[in-house]
């Protein structure tokens, strides 16, 4: 690494993006070769930061620098290092890197702090080859489903195979798990993936909740036929249905306050110019600040689908893939991170997320909290993802007063 942080970090994010499944855009899946050279790289600078590194049950990497104390719980920073499919390179590495420049500072200084801190970088939280997020977090609190290690990815590769050629063993998955006598709290840096903070002018700010999220996988059912041969009023257009479910999602979004919904993925089968399509996979994807608004939209919209399978004569089947509630940060972090971004000059912006993050996961072992970073336009899940050299400078000098705050004044705190 250099020797300035907010540069070395970049240099860093610039060389993981390079580790994609494609030459032209970043794509980094969950289990996959590329997976597996992000970890080594990642593990080689936590290693160059002084920690000691492994590589859990589930694909994560995880880097420890002990405290004065050896064995004591350990504050944890993190993010994950999966992308979508034509991703941004900050989302997620910006998290990881910047707890790893946290801790190389101490390394550098020879400094060890009352409490352990551990750096991980998550495998899986986009979820873009088995379609359920939080695969590495949810592990790691404790709460992986079992019953996702059948799920398929889009080649017909069961989870369960992907770990086993990953060199994991399905049935020991459980044994990333992790306990609040290991871990006391989980801190996050991430980019902010919206425009608030940018419209206020301002680099940072501290997260008070992070929205529940459901994802659903549609399938619509009609009959495939001839083009130029089947009569409009005699059609049964599985595409025509789909499009009117989606639609329907969208009104149905905006007619409920806090509510967001967005259809990611539509495959028509058998997908040919003369052929009507009869069948149509698509995928929703809810979120709301509070789950009663998103349960709310959830409902309207099996409503919506069963009307419209019975006008158009089509057969319309949902599929669950993901849930995550909506979670609130701790107060205790709010307040050090918030007195942290004060101390460095700068208003104190408390904003919730509407993204899902690892934190939501990690809520359910640990209090969690979480520092928003500023990024250009809040463009995210896109190539033009952005932010500056001195933002990300900004985000580290926040991250590395939040630890010390937490170590010098641990017993306040009382986390655990």
């Amino acid at each position: 690494m250099t020797p300035n942080p907010a540069d070395s970090i970049m240099e860093c994010i610039d060389q993981l993006a390079k580790i994609s499944e494609s030459p032209n855009w970043l794509t980094r899946k969950y289990l996959t070769e590329q997976h597996k050279l992000a970890n080594e790289q990642v593990k080689s600078w936590m290693q160059g930061a002084g920690m000691i590194v492994h590589q859990d049950a589930a694909g994560n990497i995880v880097g420890r620098y002990e405290g004065q104390t050896k064995q004591l719980p350990a504050l944890m920073i993190g993010s994950h290092l999966d992308s979508v499919v034509m991703a941004g390179k900050y989302d997620g590495p910006l998290g990881v890197l910047s707890g790893i420049a946290v801790v190389q500072a101490l390394y550098d200084q020879g400094v060890r702090l009352p409490i352990a801190i551990e750096v991980i970088g998550f495998a899986d939280e986009e979820g873009a080859r088995f379609q359920s997020t939080y695969l590495g977090s949810r592990a790691v609190a404790g709460n992986f489903d079992e019953t996702l290690l059948s799920t398929l990815d889009e080649s017909g590769i069961s989870l369960r195979d992907a770990l086993m050629s990953f060199g994991l063993p399905p049935n020991e998955i459980i044994n990333a798990a992790r306990s609040n006598r290991d871990i006391f709290a989980y801190i996050e840096l991430h980019i902010e993936q919206g425009p608030i903070l940018e419209k206020k002018n301002l680099p940072v700010g501290a997260v008070t909740a992070i929205s529940g999220a459901q994802r659903l996988k549609i399938s619509v059912n009609g009959q495939a036929g001839h083009a130029g041969t089947v009569p409009m009023k005699l059609r049964v257009d599985a595409l025509v249905a789909a499009s009117e479910c989606v639609i329907g999602v969208e009104k149905i979004a905006m007619e409920i306050s806090g509510v967001v919904g967005t259809v990611g993925q539509l495959i028509t089968s058998p997908g040919a110019p003369n052929v009507i399509p009869g069948n149509v996979e698509f995928t929703v994807d809810l979120r709301a600040e509070k789950d009663r608004d998103r349960d709310l939209a959830f409902l309207r919209i099996k409503e919506k689908f069963k009307f419209i399978a019975n006008k158009r004569g089509v057969e319309i089947t949902f599929t669950v893939t993901h849930v995550a509630k909506s979670i609130d940060c701790d107060p205790r972090l709010i307040e050090v991170i918030g007195s942290a971004i004060s101390e460095l000059g700068w208003s104190v912006e408390n904003l919730p997320s509407g993204a899902g993050h690892d934190a939501a996961a990690m809520a359910s072992l640990v209090p969690v909290g979480m520092v928003f970073l500023r990024c250009k336009d809040g463009i995210s899940h896109s190539p033009e993802e952005s932010i500056s050299n001195e933002d990300a400078s900004i985000g580290i000098e926040v991250l590395s007063e939040v630890v010390r705050k937490i170590a010098d004044d641990y017993s306040r705190y009382n986390f655990g």
